[in-house]
C-alpha cells in the first residue's frame, strides 16, 4: 500500500544516518557491559539504542514505499543557507569553546549571526553580542556560580582584582 504523502528530499539520507547512528551507539552502549545481566550498566542503553535502531529500519521501509516529492527542493525547503550557516556556526562554536573559553567564543558566535541575519550595523552587532555575553556570564557565573570553559580570557584574575575594587579581599 503507498502512502499519501510523499518523500521529502533528503528522507532516505537521514533515515540511513539514524540507523548508522544507532547501531553506532549500540555498540558504544554494548562497550559499557556487554550482556552480562538484565541490571548491568549498558542494558538500558543497549536496549534504548536496540529501539532506535529497529525505528528508524521501520521508518525507512515505510519511507521507500512512499513517491517522492519533485516540487520540493532540499536547498530550497528542507536545508536553505541560513540553516546550514547556523549548523556551521554551532559547530565552530563547540569546537572552540574549550580551548577559547566561553566568553571569546560566544561573543563571535553572536556577532557573527546576528551581523548576518540581522543586517544591522557593525557597531549594534558588536553592542548586542558584548551586551548578550555579559548579561549571561553575570547571570550564570557570578550569580548561580556556574563554571564555564576559562580559555584565553584570565577571568580569575579579573573577578579577584574586581572584588578587590569592592573590598572583598581585605
Amino acid at each position: 500500500m503507498q502512502s499519501k504523502t510523499p518523500r521529502r528530499p533528503g528522507e532516505l539520507v537521514f533515515n540511513l544516518f539514524v540507523i548508522a547512528a544507532s547501531l553506532f551507539l549500540f555498540y558504544s552502549a554494548y562497550g559499557i557491559a556487554g550482556f552480562d545481566a538484565l541490571s548491568s550498566a549498558g542494558a538500558i542503553p543497549m536496549m534504548t539504542t536496540a529501539l532506535m535502531a529497529l525505528c528508524g529500519v521501520l521508518i525507512l521501509r515505510e519511507n521507500l514505499r512512499k513517491s517522492p516529492n519533485t516540487a520540493e527542493k532540499i536547498e530550497r525547503d528542507i536545508l536553505p543557507i541560513p540553516v546550514i550557516v547556523t549548523i556551521i556556526a554551532i559547530t565552530a562554536y563547540a569546537l572552540l569553546l574549550k580551548p577559547l573559553g566561553f566568553i571569546p567564543t560566544s561573543f563571535l558566535f553572536l556577532l557573527g549571526l546576528m551581523k548576518l541575519f540581522s543586517g544591522r550595523s557593525w557597531v549594534f552587532s558588536v553592542a548586542a553580542a558584548a551586551g548578550s555575553v555579559a548579561l549571561i556570564y553575570v547571570i550564570f557565573r557570578l550569580i548561580f556560580t556556574v563554571l564555564m570553559p576559562q580559555g584565553v580570557v584570565p577571568e580569575s584574575e579579573i573577578l579577584a582584582a574586581i572584588g578587590h575594587l569592592f573590598g572583598g579581599a581585605k
